[in-house]
């Protein structure tokens, strides 16, 4: 769930990295960090790990696009061996943060695990060599019902902390250095809660310290832990000091949220709150965009305002400009077609008109394999990932629990961006 936009060098912080949002603002202490994966990334049963140079873009690219990049399945051979798994619940789950947290200059990588423990690994790499990682256990990180991890320096001290999302209680983990971390809910005052949480974003707003913290929820849970088939509010957390965070504030309804992005798609620099809902559990769900200023309650933008409804397997959430013209688009990922928004009138209201078709990237079918049936996607970025200027954008995909009416074998799509800005 990442928002990008060329030429400008920004930091990421699991939300919006193209925006003039105080999220821009991060420096150099709140650290640079790439969020690869999230919570809603498909049903893995094991996980594999291919790494490619992502380049930043170049203010002129270059008249031609390069070819496919080569990967290599390498997991096992560099050391990582983890299983993310579970029964429905985690279903919807799944991923890795990748972050530097010895300050070595390699990326290290923690998994999410279903039920089974998250994994954290040290990269123990070298330059140019071949890749190698070490598996750190420790019980702050060794924790059950993980659904994804989002890197970020929350308290700005120039090491990297987590937001682990779980079914249950979601946890902080404040970075203490040489990979080392500590549990930091009660020292930030942030509840975790008992939700099911799939999705996570966040950004500075005016002249906090802190970031606000945004954790979009899924299905609601009974005391035993069985869903009930009605969705559960999202949450945000707004720093109450500098050193911690007020009682949480629910952003309702929800309609089972699996992906939020804090995005300045209007380029205002005020950054607002977009969310793609799940339309399986409620006929009244759609998509939401939340209004965001300083100090003020967050509202929705509705019809009057020029939002319209969309209502889709709504799972995730990439942004970047494709057009050129400094407003960034958002590719919502689903069952079946996948959708490329782009402001249909400027960024005067938040009116959308879709051109995936247009680009190339409804990627609605498996493109290999025979199986015609339609795809289901997870999460999606963009990336360029063979070095040629262009973003290009990766599609994680799989059936979500044997579907017969959706495609068995759905491999991932990596398109390619073109000069014309369509995608191969």
């Amino acid at each position: 769930m990442t928002e990008q936009q060329p030429p400008r060098r920004q930091a990421t912080v699991a939300a919006d990295p193209a925006s003039t949002t105080p999220a821009d603002r991060s420096s150099s202490a709140r650290g640079f960090v790439w969020l690869v994966a999230g919570a809603a990334t498909g049903a893995i049963a094991t996980t594999g790990l291919v790494i490619a140079a992502a380049a930043w873009f170049a203010p002129e690219p270059p008249p031609s696009a390069a070819g496919p990049a080569a990967f290599v399945e390498e997991a096992a051979a560099a050391g990582i061996e983890h299983v993310y798994d579970g029964e429905f619940i985690h279903f919807v789950g799944g991923g890795v943060a990748a972050f530097d947290c010895n300050a070595d200059g390699f990326s290290d990588l923690y998994f999410a695990g279903g039920v089974n423990q998250a994994g954290l690994y040290r990269n123990e790499s070298t330059v140019g060599g071949e890749l190698r990682f070490a598996a750190l256990s420790d019980p702050v990180t060794d924790l059950t019902g993980v659904t994804g991890a989002y890197p970020v320096d929350i308290d700005g001290d120039g090491v990297t902390d987590l937001a682990v999302l779980r079914v249950g209680e979601n946890v902080m983990l404040r970075g203490l250095g040489d990979c080392r971390f500590a549990r930091a809910n009660e020292q930030w005052g942030i509840d975790g809660g008992d939700e099911w949480t799939a999705a996570f974003s966040a950004k500075w707003e005016g002249s906090a310290s802190l970031p606000t913290l945004a954790f979009g929820n899924y299905v609601a849970l009974d005391a035993d832990g069985e869903q009930t088939g009605a969705c559960s509010d999202n949450v945000l957390f707004r720093p109450a000091s500098d050193a911690g965070y007020g009682e949480a504030t629910a952003l309702s309804p929800g309609w089972c949220t699996l992906s939020i992005l804090f995005s300045d798609w209007d380029r205002s620099g005020r950054g607002d709150l977009r969310m793609t809902n799940d339309r399986h559990y409620n006929a009244d769900g759609e998509d939401q965009l939340w209004r965001f200023a300083d100090e003020e309650t967050p509202t929705l933008y509705g019809r009057e305002d020029g939002w319209e409804k969309l209502r889709i397997w709504g799972m995730g959430i990439a942004s970047q400009d494709l057009t050129g013209d400094g407003l960034p688009e958002v590719f919502l990922t689903s069952q079946g077609d996948n959708k490329l928004q782009t402001l249909a009138d400027g960024p005067e209201k938040p009116t959308y008109t879709d051109i995936a078709i247009h680009l190339g990237v409804t990627a609605h079918r498996p493109f290999t394999g025979g199986d015609v049936l339609p795809s289901t996607a997870w999460h999606a970025e963009f990336q360029d990932v063979n070095n040629d200027g262009y973003a290009d954008l990766f599609i994680s995909k799989g059936n979500v629990e044997a579907m017969p009416e959706f495609a068995a074998a759905d491999p991932n799509n990596l398109l390619l961006g073109q000069p014309d800005g369509t995608f191969v």
